[in-house]
């Protein structure tokens, strides 16, 4: 294939990916952007296997047969609330390749046009060797980030005294390792900074607490976006970079939106030290007890009830809830009942969790809304249905200097005239902090499986 056709084919991948951006930042038109998303990866990957640079399409096969086979078995067996750690495995992957090419082009730079051996290309110099920096690091955090998320390792932050001063230290020292390396050329140089990017990576994300962690897996995303940016120069190929930049900035606006509605500083989530789960706060319950009901108690006050806002939380995604919770929403509307949803920005760990969710079990879109929409209606409303939306509902955000959570905007639930709470047990969410929530007067606590639950409170209905 001419280096014109595929100039005009990688242009046509890149506004499908720009496309497929736009499309998934509506739940309505997610399904589009995925398949336009779809389309600029199959076009982008068969162009490049036509070029003439291709030697050999052997190993490329196999690699192609062997990756597509793992990715397929993942897809099926992954549950929608392990897929904030499967993004953080897979961004580890992207960072790792980073490294990996700029290997490659360093020792066979004739292969890439970039120079010789010992004759490398400035330019090419320096931007593998920034690019295989933040591979690297994003291949540590993400690494970090994934067995945090996925409980292999405690969310508890991890710090030490000295800590910035040392992390500062080894920039500087990458820094002044990128502008040797470029000047001389020395492989020890190159692995050096590889390898002091590895620890960065490690240290930047060990002193991240649990609640904070979807934010850092959203930097992260930026970050393998700006490494394959990196390379994609080394390999003079427009779309890489194209790709790259678009990924990269959407991620670093994407941690942006995450770390305003969790009230967070980006540079003090970075920093690390929040999102605590051993010294978090505890709520103040002082001898107030719990008041828990059953499936039929929850079902006499839904159906006497004239509003309900519904706030699915990562207690549904667990349970699978949504195709019972909108068994329930119909037979309240056939009731009279008006039923809303109510998301917070990052419900179930990530942006957009809930909303695929509720988009599976086909809930109206015109039904869900954000927290800036809903947030003022819990007072004019007679239940709110929250399901195991532990951190995103606790009024300590707003009443309890003290709490690691202070600040964040939440959902705010206690102010409806009853609250009903799914959730297995009293056990704090994911900042690792009570919930007061539980104690209020106006609520009721329905422990269980949250599917189960919903399920019995749909039989109390329809026996009514």
């Amino acid at each position: 294939m001419s280096q014109e056709w595929s100039a005009f084919i990688y242009l046509i991948a890149s506004v499908c990916f720009i496309l497929a951006l736009r499309g998934l930042s509506h739940p309505k038109t997610s399904r589009q952007g995925n398949f336009f998303g779809m389309v600029g990866m199959a076009l982008a990957v068969g162009t490049t296997l036509l070029t003439p640079a291709v030697a050999s399409y052997a190993p490329i096969i196999i690699a192609l047969i062997v990756g597509g086979a793992i990715g397929t078995v993942i897809a099926l067996r992954i549950d929608m609330t392990a897929l904030p750690q499967l993004v953080a495995a897979f961004h580890s992957l992207v960072g790792l390749a980073a490294v990996l090419v700029a290997a490659a082009a360093f020792y066979s730079p004739e292969a890439y046009g970039i120079g010789t051996p010992g004759a490398i290309k400035t330019a090419s110099l320096i931007e593998m060797s920034i690019g295989a920096a933040i591979g690297a690091i994003t291949f540590t955090g993400s690494i970090v980030a994934f067995t945090k998320l996925q409980g292999m390792v405690s969310g508890d932050p991890l710090v030490f005294p000295g800590q910035h001063l040392l992390n500062l230290a080894i920039g500087v020292v990458i820094i002044a390792l990128i502008a040797y390396f470029t000047a001389m050329q020395p492989a020890w140089a190159f692995w050096l900074i590889v390898l002091l990017s590895l620890a960065i990576g490690l240290l930047l994300i060990v002193p991240i607490g649990g609640a904070d962690m979807p934010v850092v897996v959203s930097m992260l995303n930026s970050y393998s976006g700006w490494a394959a940016a990196g390379i994609g120069f080394t390999l003079s190929n427009n779309l890489l970079i194209i790709t790259g930049a678009l990924v990269g900035s959407s991620g670093a606006i994407l941690s942006y939106i995450m770390c305003k509605g969790m009230n967070r500083s980006f540079f003090n989530v970075i920093l690390g030290g929040f999102g605590q789960e051993g010294g978090a706060s505890k709520a103040d319950t002082g001898d107030k007890s719990v008041k828990s009901g059953s499936a039929e108690d929850a079902g006499f006050i839904l159906g006497n009830a004239s509003s309900v806002i519904i706030v699915p939380g990562y207690g549904l995604a667990v349970g699978q809830a949504q195709h019972a919770v909108r068994e329930m929403a119909d037979m309240l509307k056939s009731h009279g009942v008006k039923v809303r949803y109510a998301i917070h920005p990052v419900a179930g760990r990530m942006p957009g969790h809930m909303n695929v969710l509720l988009a599976e079990a086909n809930v109206p879109y015109d039904e869900v809304y954000e927290l800036e929409e809903i947030n003022r209606d819990f007072q004019q409303t007679d239940v709110a249905f929250v399901i195991g939306a532990n951190d995103i509902t606790n009024p300590a955000a707003e009443d309890d200097p003290s709490s690691s959570i202070y600040g964040m905007p939440v959902l705010k639930t206690n102010q409806a005239k009853t609250c009903l709470f799914v959730k297995r047990s009293l056990s704090p969410g994911y900042a690792g902090i009570d919930n007061p929530l539980f104690y209020k007067d106006n609520t009721m606590m329905l422990f269980g499986d949250a599917k189960s639950m919903t399920e019995d409170i749909v039989k109390a209905l329809e026996n009514q």
